[in-house]
């Protein structure tokens, strides 16, 4: 990772930034054949685990040995490794999922995208239709597995998003809660199990909602939440008194927001809420996450992270009063609107 400490000069965090690739190929290798795994029960050799894995027993050695020099395995005088905390997470079914979101995130799909970054500055359009010749949405219904790992991966990514905003805004008063696009009913189920009076309804594509009810009772909450199948581009359910879109309109063109937008106005009736869970960048130089993954949306689905002031004017073009902001305790915030 670069290094951002003062003291390093600024030409070194240049080159740290420029060659942070070369990292995330190791930990993308380190996942793809399952390391934090297979030294679980404890130290192995790099020549043991080659054989396993159908790998050179040296360069397996070499790579180990670089894992090592990252914290991410610790290197026994014996030349055996075994795993560090860090390289723990990797493991599946870790807390934080972090192995599907390296393998996701620092997956080919996602990395050759990257590698037409340009195509998206020239044309405005999502660089991964260049390079994979499907957009993410398409690609991942053809492909069950990585799609699988797509989602759990977003709770790897917004993992502390869900009990924030539970905490940050007032749902206590709310009838039914319809989560548009709401995928395996994450966001949803930390609101229920948080609230106790609200129902919910869960909306999203048929191959996307496949996994919500074991998630939905890990919460607790199943037996609260009807899930719907369907596409916010063609329609939303009815009867609700909240619709959240949690990290929906950053996915999509203008004129795809203003489609989606429609379709929940259509749903909704008067004193019902549009709740829009997403980052709201801040103005001017100040840093945010949600910068670097503004560029993330412009490459991979074409769409974009916006300020206040950008909410706001898409949400007045689309038939909404934007009435507040709520920040949360983390890296997102919930944007308030109404019908006008």
């Amino acid at each position: 990772m670069p290094d951002t400490n003062p003291a390093v000069p600024p030409h070194v965090q240049m080159i740290q930034m420029g060659t942070a690739f070369w990292l995330s190929r190791l930990v993308y290798t380190a996942a793809k054949l399952d390391l934090a795994d297979q030294l679980a029960t404890g130290p192995r050799t790099a020549a043991d685990l080659a054989q396993a894995a159908g790998t050179n027993p040296r360069a397996m050695h070499r790579f180990m040995r670089t894992l090592a020099s990252f914290g991410i395995l610790t290197m026994g005088d014996d030349d055996t490794f075994a795993l560090t905390e860090l390289g723990a997470t990797l493991k599946r079914n870790a807390p934080g999922s972090a192995r599907a979101t390296v393998l996701t995130m620092a997956s080919p799909w996602f990395w050759q995208s990257f590698g037409e970054f340009e195509y998206s500055l020239q044309t405005g359009k999502p660089a991964m239709d260049k390079a994979v010749g499907l957009g993410i949405f398409d690609y991942l219904a053809q492909h069950p597995d990585e799609a699988a790992l797509f989602s759990e991966s977003m709770v790897g990514i917004h993992g502390a998003e869900p009990p924030a905003v539970a905490a940050a805004y007032d749902f206590s008063t709310i009838g039914t809660i319809v989560d548009v696009g709401g995928a395996t009913g994450n966001m949803l189920g930390h609101i229920l199990a948080r609230h106790p009076q609200p129902k919910g309804v869960l909306f999203d594509r048929p191959h996307v909602v496949s996994e919500a009810p074991a998630l939905l009772r890990a919460h607790g909450v199943a037996d609260r939440v009807t899930i719907k199948e369907g596409n916010f581009f063609e329609s939303v359910p009815g009867g609700g008194d909240a619709y959240i879109l949690s990290h929906i309109i950053h996915d999509w063109t203008e004129a795809q927001c203003h489609t989606i937008l429609g379709n929940c106005r259509k749903a909704m009736t008067t004193g019902a809420k549009l709740l829009i869970v997403e980052f709201v960048l801040p103005e001017g130089n100040t840093p945010h996450f949600g910068k670097l993954v503004d560029m993330v949306m412009l490459a991979i689905p074409g769409g974009e992270e916006r300020t206040a002031r950008e909410y706001r004017t898409l949400l007045d073009a689309a038939g909404f009063n934007m009435t507040r902001v709520v920040p949360t305790a983390s890296d997102v915030s919930v944007v308030e609107a109404e019908l006008k």
